[in-house]
């Protein structure tokens, strides 16, 4: 009852890295063992060991545990090189072909797996012959085992015959320990035709009189560098480009690369002739020999370029493409001065010609849309709105004159109509309407939207527009073909131009004034109750002025045509008309009556 520690003793340990049991040398809490430890071998033993004559037989020991097949053969594979013959028979040149394929055997499901191994540039479809699967052996439903597999025997597959020449090491070693004797190995074949198109080795012969060594020692890494130019401008889109000529000293190859500068739309392919040797005179050709080859040997060239055969100031042909030399870099300077004493080496300018000037040829304008909007299609290709004065819209904006015009037309039904200017002055644009007038025959309203208005005789690259100065009483506005007199205006318009004289003609001011004093005068005369007074001859002179400058105002009016028409009404030749016949008379010639002045007649 006062035992307090009941611990086990540890009997699993380490050592070197590895687990081992041992003994336990205390018991439970730490208490002396008085008795001999046994392992757990001994305790299974003495387990199984009984009395025969007290308990019966021994009982027999467990067996040991089942491992499966596909555990026991896992990732363990039999590999058989083999190959297998091909006719070809429309061909000149092979009439069989020998592939070599490589045979996989899986133990752990007795599936078989044929690859062909690719060779580069053989235009054969290789890889995969057969999937992996349990391939068939005869019809009977047999499969082909590890057992059918050895070296130096056929096998179909397929209705495909492959020969087994030999095997991997593992493989030898598995089917030696089922006590399968393996025969001895056979050569892999080779392919005739690949045997044929195999290149022979090359043989390199270094000529005794000249060194290649000696010249790659000393000249390694210096290179002599021209700056040419090609002339390509005969021909269509030619242009004069520049070039850089490398000329390699250690084995006499050239390069030509292409100077390229930003923003120029050409691609980026800086080398133009690879490095190489040039070939500068070649061999008296034969009539058959071909023009082009893929490779020119010592045989087919007599004179190779050099050093010496480039010089500043002076063109030189390469591949066919003559570049003019104009300048070289210091080193090269130094190399032809040490090695062949040339001092001039002046650089020679370039003087390119001017790209010619196309002049740009804006096309008439079509009648659509505003000129400026218009014009900016000629312009670029993603056209942009054009600008606004700002500072003109803030200052006049919702500022408006509004002039009364009249249609000048031959038809004597159009020139009774009457219509509405109005002027924006925050964008110089016109608008008309058509005050609708009841039993007419005229549908009124909006007669032209607001636009610019360009002057008769402007042009897309001289245009004028309209402006408040061209607005004068009487004056005449042609709009799209059609033609306005201003017969009145707004009492705004005279204000306006009064506050702003200095940019108005004293024209223009003068005839709204004179305008307005008229139409003063004639509604002080028809309010006042008070009679004219006399009738002599200064004041009828007077009126006949007062009419005669009305209708100066109106220049489209045609007099003859008003004087012949008035001698028709008076028949009787008294040269009296009464109101009505004479006011009916006036509306049907498309003359204005003025209320004063007629009261005053």
């Amino acid at each position: 009852p006062q035992k307090t520690a009941f611990h086990r003793s540890q009997t699993l340990g380490y050592k070197n890295g590895f687990a081992f049991s041992r003994l336990p040398t205390v018991g439970v809490g730490g208490e002396r063992l008085y008795v001999n430890q046994l392992s757990q071998a001994e305790l299974d033993g003495l387990s199984n060991q009984r009395p025969a004559l007290t308990y019966g037989p021994a009982k027999r020991p467990p067996p040991p545990p089942f491992v499966p097949a596909y555990v026991t053969f896992d990732k363990k594979i039999l590999r058989f090189d083999a190959y297998f013959q091909e006719d070809v028979p429309l061909s000149a040149e092979e009439r069989y072909r020998i592939r070599q394929v490589v045979i996989y055997y899986f133990l752990e499901d007795d599936s078989m797996y044929v690859i062909e191994p690719v060779v580069h540039n053989s235009a054969l479809p290789q890889g995969k012959h057969i999937r992996r699967h349990r391939v068939p052996k005869n019809d009977r439903g047999d499969h082909y085992h590890w057992k059918d597999l050895n070296r130096g025997m056929n096998i179909t597959m397929y209705g495909r015959t492959y020969r087994i020449v030999d095997c991997d090491r593992f493989t030898q070693v598995f089917l030696e320990s089922q006590g399968i004797e393996l025969n001895p190995p056979e050569k892999m074949p080779s392919d005739p035709y690949t045997e044929l198109r195999r290149m022979p080795e090359h043989t390199y012969v270094t000529p005794s009189d000249f060194d290649q060594l000696k010249q790659f020692l000393t000249y390694d890494k210096q290179v002599l560098r021209f700056y040419a130019t090609w002339d390509d401008t005969n021909n269509m889109f030619g242009e004069i480009r520049s070039y850089i000529i490398h000329y390699y000293l250690a084995d006499g190859t050239v390069e030509v690369r292409e100077v390229y500068k930003p923003n120029d739309g050409r691609d980026p392919f800086p080398v133009m002739i690879r490095r190489q040797r040039l070939p500068k005179t070649f061999v008296d050709k034969k009539k058959t020999f071909p023009s082009c080859v893929l490779e020119i040997s010592d045989q087919e060239v007599l004179e190779w370029y050099t050093a010496k055969d480039f010089a500043v100031g002076k063109s030189t042909t390469l591949l066919g493409r003559t570049f003019f030399i104009y300048d070289c870099d210091e080193f090269t300077r130094n190399f032809y001065r040490d090695k062949f004493g040339i001092t001039d080496f002046q650089p020679v300018p370039i003087k390119k010609k001017p790209p010619e000037k196309i002049p740009q040829v804006i096309p008439p304008y079509n009648g659509f849309g505003i000129l400026e909007d218009s014009l900016q299609n000629c312009f670029s290709l993603f056209p942009k709105p054009p600008q606004k004065d700002i500072i003109k819209m803030l200052e006049n904006d919702h500022k408006v004159l509004r002039y009364q015009v009249a249609l000048e037309s031959p038809n004597p039904e159009d020139r009774k109509r009457r219509f509405i200017l109005s002027y924006f002055l925050s964008n110089d644009m016109i608008s008309i309407y058509e005050p609708p007038v009841r039993n007419s025959g005229i549908i009124g309203g909006k007669y032209l939207g607001k636009t610019r208005v360009a002057k008769p005789g402007s042009t897309t690259e001289n245009i004028t527009y309209y402006e408040p100065s061209d607005f004068t009483i009487g004056s005449t506005i042609e709009v799209f073909g059609h033609r306005f007199v201003i017969t009145d205006a707004d009492e705004h318009v005279l204000n306006y131009m009064e506050s702003n004289a200095e940019s108005f003609p004293v024209a223009t001011l003068q005839s709204l004034r004179d305008h307005f004093r008229s139409r003063q005068a004639a509604k002080e005369t028809a309010s006042s109750d008070i009679p004219m007074l006399g009738s002599s001859n200064q004041q009828l002179d007077a009126l006949i002025v007062q009419v005669q400058e009305e209708l100066k105002l109106h220049k489209h009016l045609n007099n003859k045509n008003i004087q012949e028409a008035f001698l028709q009404c008076d028949k009787d030749g008294s040269g009296i008309l009464d109101k009505p016949r004479f006011v009916a008379l006036c509306n049907s010639l498309n003359v204005p009556t003025n209320a004063v002045l007629l009261n005053k007649v």
